[in-house]
């Protein structure tokens, strides 16, 4: 896993100091990406810079990496990630008459493009976003994984394209300024990640699955897969049979590193199932584990209608069960309102978090975990292909003409249960207005649902749940994913997420939910998929969410920085708040969990626009 970035520009010869000098300060964003090495590689219109995190092929695998032939470069490529079958297209290209100079994934990577040309990416199967400049034809491809694990940003200029896996990259350029308008705002809050769509205006991300062609014509995109939908012939036991064969296989693939290898647990049926298969494929070492707690969490610990228990027994349970070496992470209520480490937090993403602690905590995570391993294998997209959240089994939720976790959030609150994600509650009503974020939900909901691929089952629940399943891969997973690659890169720290395996996805995605739920429980198949690898307190477990911090100090901690803003003329955030609501949140009579997300976006954006200088426009 690394980081990357550059630009080509057809007017401008960048071989020139100052060009190159643009180069390493854009490169040296990416260092956290890439610990082990740097490098760069420069032409006349085209400038490609790397930092790399050695995991595979840890003398031969440095980057920039280029084929020179009669004293000819056929192509230069700059890539993060990591492809699982190299070894497959390896033998496969040296029938084709290639040769190889070292033995990992990069040179395999561009060797495949110099076989197929634009079709390359449909050969791999990984995580992975890259740039291959080919010299002769003075085109660049930029390609992103299937699923959109690896982030990869990019900005159109009038001579070319800027690059980076970060917009940090893009943001050290001096063609590129941190500029916010309205509709950068409503995609920060709106709770739905829009393929292809960026915070800072001007920028864009590469859709998962596709490409973008950059010549001197212009920047063109093109898609190279999708989920398909068809008619799914198995019977259950077949289905399950399969589901298993898919995931165990993903694992294997996933455990090929040249560096120490971990799981992140929390005691899950997702996590748990990762930790069992890869804990039994590696015999030969222990597979080390490593969940999350909080500090008094049995003191501080109480249930709501999402958390239903703590993790820890149920983690503990599974890593004596698999016989791996745990260790419970333990995080402490001043290390989660530490003000450095919350702008660490916030300068991994280049973004305020909204989802409250969930950055911080997981910042905190990795960097404990990184002492340890380089590479750690996590669950992320079983909830998403399996049915595993509770909204969907809530007939409100999935009947509700909108993403179902914005119906889900709504019932929480007007429930009594106090705040929800990316709350706009302290926030000026002029300005949510103007954003108007119900008619951007609906707007991103009706170009989602408009992109279902569909067959014609004739009970109409099937159609919603596919819809629904289509909603969280394609608008919901991706927030997570992102996340989980900015916090755990921040430091050093690769994860690779198995039921993210493109075949996988493919398969269950068909899977009908009335076979899904054949128990009357969610993620069945999933379930009875692994039902021989996990402990039946685990196996039985109903699904519960990434942990939160519930010690009240930590909610008194947040309104202490609260009432610094609002006695700070000076904050850059106080142009975009209601200082009535302002001074309710810190009246004696409101609890501060009843105001805790909404405080947390105000804080994060305080320091987001101090930090990045953000200009805003709206």
């Amino acid at each position: 896993m690394c980081g990357i970035t550059g630009w080509v520009d057809y007017d401008r010869d960048l071989t020139a100091g100052e060009a190159r000098a643009a180069l390493a300060a854009m490169t040296a964003t990416m260092a956290c990406r890439g610990p082990d090495a740097e490098g760069d590689w420069v032409s006349r219109h085209a400038a490609l810079g790397h930092r790399r995190l050695a995991v595979i092929d840890l003398p031969g695998g440095r980057q920039p990496m280029t084929v020179v032939e009669s004293g000819r470069t056929l192509a230069a490529l700059t890539f993060s990630g990591e492809i699982y079958n190299y070894r497959e297209l390896r033998r496969e290209l040296e029938s084709l008459g290639h040769t190889f100079r070292t033995s990992g994934d990069t040179e395999v990577v561009l060797r495949a493009y110099l076989a197929w040309g634009d079709l390359f990416p449909t050969r791999l199967n990984g995580m992975y976003a890259l740039a291959v400049w080919n010299p002769d034809a003075q085109e660049l491809l930029l390609v992103r994984d299937r699923c959109g694990i690896k982030p990869l940003y990019y900005a159109r200029t009038d001579q070319g394209v800027l690059f980076g896996s970060e917009p940090k990259a893009l943001l050290a350029h001096p063609a590129i300024e941190p500029r916010v308008t309205v509709d950068g705002f409503r995609e920060l809050l709106g709770l739905v990640k829009t393929p292809g769509h960026a915070v800072y205006d001007g920028m864009r991300e590469v859709r998962p699955g596709h490409l973008i062609k950059v010549t001197k014509r212009g920047a063109t995109e093109e898609r190279y897969w999708a989920l398909r939908a068809k008619e799914h012939t198995d019977g259950l036991d077949d289905t399950i049979s399969t589901v298993r064969s898919l995931l165990e296989q993903a694992v294997t693939a996933q455990l090929a590193a040249d560096v120490p290898l971990c799981s992140l647990l929390s005691g899950g049926l997702d996590s748990s199932a990762i930790t069992a298969l890869a804990a039994r494929q590696r015999r030969h070492s222990k597979l080390r584990s490593f969940a999350i707690d909080f500090a008094h969490q049995e003191r501080d610990f109480a249930a709501d209608p999402v958390h239903l228990d703590a993790d820890r027994p149920y983690a503990r349970a599974l890593a004596a069960h698999a016989g791996t070496d745990h260790t419970d992470v333990t995080l402490i209520t001043s290390g989660m309102t530490d003000r450095r480490i919350r702008r660490e937090a916030l300068r991994a993403r280049d973004l305020p978090a909204g989802l409250g602690d969930f950055d911080v905590s997981a910042a905190l995570l990795f960097k404990a975990v990184r002492e340890h391993s380089t590479v750690a294998l996590s669950g992320e997209g079983a909830d998403e292909l399996f049915g595993g959240y509770f909204w969907c089994h809530d007939p409100q939720a999935v009947a509700a003409d909108t993403f179902p976790w914005h119906a889900a959030i709504d019932l929480y609150t007007k429930g009594g249960f106090g705040d929800a994600p990316m709350s706009t509650r302290l926030l000026d009503p002029g300005l949510v207005a103007e954003l108007d974020l119900p008619r951007y939900r609906d707007d991103r909901y009706r170009d989602a649902l408009a992109e279902v691929p569909r067959t014609e089952p004739a009970d109409r629940h099937e159609r919603r749940m596919r819809e629904i399943t289509y909603l969280h891969l394609t608008r919901f997973l991706p927030m997570l994913l992102d996340r989980k690659d900015r916090m755990s890169m921040a430091t050093g720290l690769e994860v690779r997420v198995p039921f993210c395996d493109h075949r996988l996805a493919q398969y269950v995605f068909n899977i009908p939910w009335a076979m899904q739920t054949f128990d009357g429980r969610e993620k069945s198949v999933l379930r009875a998929a692994v039902r021989d690898l996990l402990p039946e307190v685990v196996l039985n477990r109903p699904k519960n969410p990434y942990p939160t911090v519930q010690d009240p100090e930590y909610g008194s901690a947040l309104r202490a920085g609260l009432t610094e803003i609002a006695h700070d003329p000076a904050a850059p955030v106080r142009d975009l708040l209601d200082p009535a609501a302002v001074g309710q949140a810190l009246s004696a009579d409101t609890d501060p969990k009843d105001v805790r997300y909404a405080t947390e976006l105000v804080l994060d954006l305080n320091t987001w626009l101090s930090d990045y200088r953000v200009r805003t426009a709206l």
